[in-house]
Order: structure tokens, then C-alpha cells, then sequence
């Protein structure tokens, strides 16, 4: 086991509760900056881009898998958790991406994937060399086929990304064997959560990572691990339409619970207030709740906010569920609309560049912390017409050969389309993303929405990111706390107050209004939200007096009282 050693005080201002409001940007690595000219992202790249996160006014950024893998599953088949894998860089680099985060004000989260290993993790090489009945084999889900001879999987699960979840093995001595489970890709074994080792384990990779100074972990699949006892059939097909609409055998079991009770022991262990974050797919807010009850969790993403479409009525339902849902458990709601699992919410909400704007300044608006994806400062749209020979996504592959997508079986896998390197420049064979090209290729139509195509243009999208979220550390307002003053508002708008807590640093008694017109048409505010204030930001034109809330536009007004 790694030994537990006195964790570095990180330089990071030690803000109290500095998640509760944070704003925290996720970086997918192989597709963010490359520092050696392969074509594929890395951590050398990434440190190098760190001025530009900073500046940009974010609080931490979030690191998608560097781990040793095989990379069936873009790094989420993790063969080495205590290993770089040489795609990405070294130990070394991972080292000096953190301190130099940190000497910037910026915090570090990693993620970590406990659900499942690599095919290719020693223990589960050894599992298949050793046979039934070997010690390996308990770490793992291996169980003996049903039928006469074992020809059929243990029970009727089905794999995420299409098929059944169980893959035979083949005994040492050439013989078919036990069955496997793995929820995702085959190369994606589960683990067993039951066995004493697989917690040991993880204790082990966590202290390894916080001993280097990361500042908490963003946890994969986190309503996986546990399966309910017997593994017992489901009972039908079209499981995953049922995800996050149910609580399921294999996802969002209570037994979950019990582990993040014990790493939240870990975590607090250290200094620095290093946090976890759940990605939990559950059936409701109030189920994701249990996650970050006191003693658990920090944080956990709100998917179903993501998932809502651009709608007043909609959104006001998603808001106060989220909130109404985390103000018993003390925790604070999350708020996104991309990550790397999802089509990017510009392409989402109908590619009109306006209404994207709107979302973003509407979520960064809400009491909570905020989350956003690597290319949504740009305006990125989705990448929706790739080559089916460039496509990495592993579910891509399992798709029925006479059907387009592999929904009803499995993710569509199209999420390579999210995924595509970012510009950062005008020029160059992969927009300033490294001297080698990129692994995914980029939208000729990009050179337009580069970093440098937009850092000077005061209309364009990254600009408008770097005033909101300056504008959000300015005023105590926004962000902190963890409710809306809802005001009448015409239909299809969105109208709320946000005042800073009593007692908040730079607190004057004022508040910021929050206008969000969600119809593609112009509409004349009310007497009583037309604002008697000083405008802080706008998603597009608005015009003077502040009495016309123009289309798919959101506005933020200073105002007193």
C-alpha cells in the first residue's frame, strides 16, 4: 500500500467551502493542447495552456483520464492507476502540471474509475491465466454460464455501450469458461466492490494522488460498483432506457453509500479541502441528494439541469427540484450544459450561437458551482460529420450493422464528435492544437472561433465567458447561497433575484436581476422588471431603457434593494 505521507499545502487561496460556488472546466486531455507534435493531446500540452485557464477566470480544472490504458475507451479502461500513460507524458509532467496549477490559483481534480479496470490491469491478466477458482477471480464479477454446457450469459444485463454485459472466457486449457461481467466494453471488466482487496485498493490510489497535491477527484460511474445481491435478471430489454428514470440492479445501489463514507475520511484527512465529485446517473434529484449527505460526497453533477431543454416553464422546474433536492443534505447544486459524453449544447439547443449564450449566462447565474467543457468558451459546435474511419468511441463499433444507431442497445456512439481538438489559432495544419495535426480532425470553418480569432473581438464567446465569470468573482451575489427570488415574468421568461448572503465580503445591499428570454421573439418587459439599474452583462444587443428583452437572450442588472 502506498504510504500515506504529509500531503503539500497547496498555494491555492484555502477559501472556505471554495467548491460550494466553484467554477470548475473540464479538460479532455487528448484533445486540448499537444506539447511533443503527435497529434495527440498531453500534459505538457495542458501545463502550457494554463495561463489561458487562468486568465479565463476559472477556479479548477478537471482532468479526464491520464492513466496507463489500452484506450478502448478513451482512457476510462484504466490497466495502472499510478501510471502515466506515455500518450500523455510522465509522472514527472503530472507533477509539474500541479504545482504549476497551483503557483496560478487554480485547483487540480482527476479523475478516477473504480466501476471497472482495463482487460489489460495485472489482475484481471492474472484472473484469466489462473482459471476458476482462483483468489483474482473474486476481485471481478466471473460467474458460470447459464444452459447445459454454460453457453449462455449468468443473467440478461446489457452493456452501456450495446450487447449483453457478460463476455465468456476461455479456460487455460482451451475449454470455454466462466463469463465476466463488464457494463461497458468488454475491455472494461467491473470490479467486485464486496472484495476486501478492490477497497484496499482504492484507498491505496487515492493517497497516491492526494500525496501529490491533487485537490480532489471527479468519481466515473459513481452510482456503479455495487450490484444488487444475486445479480437477478432484469427481466427484459431496453435497459438503458431506463437509465436515470429508475433505480436499476447493477446502478444507484445503497451499498454505494458505505464507500464514499469511508473515502470521505481520506479525503478530509488531508488539508486543502480536497473534494469529491459524483457522476451518478440516479432516477431523481433527491436520489442524487443521498450522494453528498454529510460525510459523503461534495458535489455531484446535475444531469438532469443538462438534459432540459431551452424551455421557461422547463427550466424553472429543473431549478427549484435541484435546489429543494440539495438544501436538506447542505450541499451545493452543480450546473452544466457539455461535458465530453454529450453533444455540445450549442449543436444541442438548435446551433443558434444566441441561445447558447443565453444558457451559458442563465447557468452561470445560479447559486451553486458550475461546470464547463473545454471549446464552450469558443462556441463550439458539435463535430456531427466525421469519417466512420477516424471514429474512436467503442460503442460506435457495436452498433447492429443494419441500423444507424445503436439506441434501444447501447450509446449512439457519436461522442467522438465532441471530442475534437480545439483551436487556438487561425493558422496552422490543426489550429494551433500542436505541430502534428490532431487525431480527430477539425472543421475547416474553426479558424473563425480560435483563441486568437476571438481574444480581441469584445461580441465574441470567449469574451463574453471571461466577463461573466470576472463579473461572478466580483459580486458576491451570484453563485454563493442556494436559492432564487423568483419575480412575474411574461411567459416564456425567466425573471429572478440573486442577493449576496448577510455578512458576504463586498456585500452592499444590492442585488443582480436575472432576465432570460427563452422564445425567439422580442418581448416587452412589465413595468416591474423593467430595470432601474446599471448593466453588468448581456448575451447579445439589448436595447436602451432596458424595457425590450430581446430573443433567446439573457441579462444580468445590477440593481439596489
Amino acid at each position: 500500500m502506498t504510504q500515506h505521507l504529509a500531503a503539500p499545502t497547496t498555494p491555492a487561496a484555502e477559501t472556505p467551502g471554495w467548491w460550494r460556488d466553484a467554477v470548475i472546466y473540464q479538460v479532455y486531455p487528448r484533445s486540448f493542447a499537444d506539447g511533443d507534435g503527435d497529434g495527440m493531446g498531453d500534459l505538457p500540452g495542458i501545463r502550457a495552456r494554463l495561463p489561458y485557464l487562468a486568465d479565463l477566470g476559472v477556479d479548477a480544472v478537471w482532468l479526464s483520464p491520464f492513466y496507463a490504458s489500452p484506450q478502448a475507451d478513451a482512457g476510462y479502461d484504466v490497466a495502472d492507476y499510478r501510471a502515466i500513460d506515455p500518450m500523455f507524458g510522465t509522472l514527472q509532467d503530472a507533477d509539474d502540471l500541479i504545482r504549476e496549477a497551483h503557483d496560478l490559483g487554480l485547483r487540480i481534480i482527476v479523475d478516477i474509475v473504480p466501476n471497472h479496470s482495463s482487460d489489460r490491469h495485472e489482475w484481471f491478466r492474472r484472473a484469466l491465466r489462473e482459471g476458476p477458482g482462483s483468489p483474482m477471480r473474486e476481485r471481478y464479477h466471473f460467474r458460470p454460464g447459464k444452459g447445459e454446457k454454460g453457453e449462455e450469459p449468468p443473467n440478461d444485463w446489457e452493456s452501456i455501450f450495446g450487447g449483453p454485459a457478460w463476455t465468456r472466457t476461455t479456460n487455460p486449457d482451451g475449454s470455454p469458461g466462466e463469463w465476466y461481467l463488464h457494463l461497458f466494453a468488454p475491455e472494461q471488466p467491473d470490479f467486485n466492490w464486496e472484495n476486501d482487496t478492490v477497497r484496499d485498493e482504492f484507498r491505496s490510489v487515492l493517497r497516491f494522488w492526494l500525496d501529490k497535491g491533487v485537490d480532489g477527484f471527479r468519481i466515473d460511474v459513481a452510482h456503479g460498483m455495487v450490484k444488487a445481491e444475486g445479480l437477478p435478471d432484469m427481466g427484459h430489454s431496453g435497459q438503458l432506457k431506463l437509465l436515470g428514470t429508475q433505480t436499476l440492479p447493477f446502478f444507484d445501489q445503497d451499498g454505494v453509500h458505505e464507500i464514499y463514507r469511508d473515502w470521505r475520511t481520506i479525503l478530509d484527512a488531508y488539508p486543502g479541502q480536497r473534494i469529491g465529485v459524483a457522476e451518478a446517473w440516479t432516477p431523481s434529484a433527491e436520489r442524487t441528494a443521498r450522494y453528498l449527505r454529510p460525510g459523503e460526497l461534495h458535489q455531484a453533477f446535475n444531469f438532469h439541469y443538462l438534459s432540459t431543454p431551452w424551455e421557461a416553464g422547463a427550466l424553472r422546474e429543473v431549478i427549484d427540484s435541484s435546489l429543494d433536492s440539495m438544501r436538506p443534505v447542505g450541499a451545493p447544486t452543480t450546473w452544466v450544459l457539455s461535458n465530453h459524453d454529450v453533444v455540445r449544447h450549442l449543436t444541442r439547443l438548435g446551433g443558434d450561437v444566441g441561445r447558447a449564450r443565453a444558457a451559458t449566462l442563465l447557468m452561470l447565474a445560479l447559486p451553486g458551482s458550475a461546470y464547463l467543457y473545454q471549446g464552450e468558451e469558443l462556441g463550439l459546435p458539435e463535430v456531427t460529420e466525421l469519417p466512420d474511419e477516424v471514429r474512436q468511441d467503442p460503442a460506435f463499433y457495436r452498433r447492429s450493422p443494419d441500423e444507424d444507431s445503436t439506441e434501444g442497445d447501447g450509446q449512439d456512439g457519436l461522442r467522438d464528435g465532441c471530442r475534437v481538438p480545439i483551436p487556438w489559432s487561425s493558422e496552422g495544419p490543426s489550429y494551433g492544437f500542436g505541430t502534428g495535426g490532431s487525431w480527430l480532425p477539425q472543421p475547416g470553418g474553426w479558424a473563425k472561433l480560435a483563441v486568437s480569432a476571438q481574444t480581441d473581438d469584445p461580441d465574441s464567446t470567449l469574451v463574453l465567458y471571461r466577463s461573466a465569470l470576472a463579473i461572478r468573482r466580483r459580486r458576491p451575489e451570484l453563485g454563493a447561497g442556494d436559492g432564487v427570488e423568483w419575480l412575474d415574468a411574461p411567459e416564456g421568461v425567466l425573471a429572478f433575484r440573486r442577493r449576496a448572503a448577510e455578512g458576504a465580503d463586498g456585500a452592499d445591499g444590492g442585488a443582480v436581476l436575472v432576465l432570460a428570454n427563452t422564445t425567439g421573439a422580442d418581448i416587452t418587459l412589465p413595468a416591474g422588471l423593467a430595470p432601474a439599474g446599471t448593466l453588468l452583462l448581456a448575451s447579445g444587443p439589448v436595447p436602451a431603457g432596458g424595457d425590450i428583452l430581446p430573443a433567446d437572450t439573457t441579462v444580468w442588472w445590477a440593481t439596489h434593494g
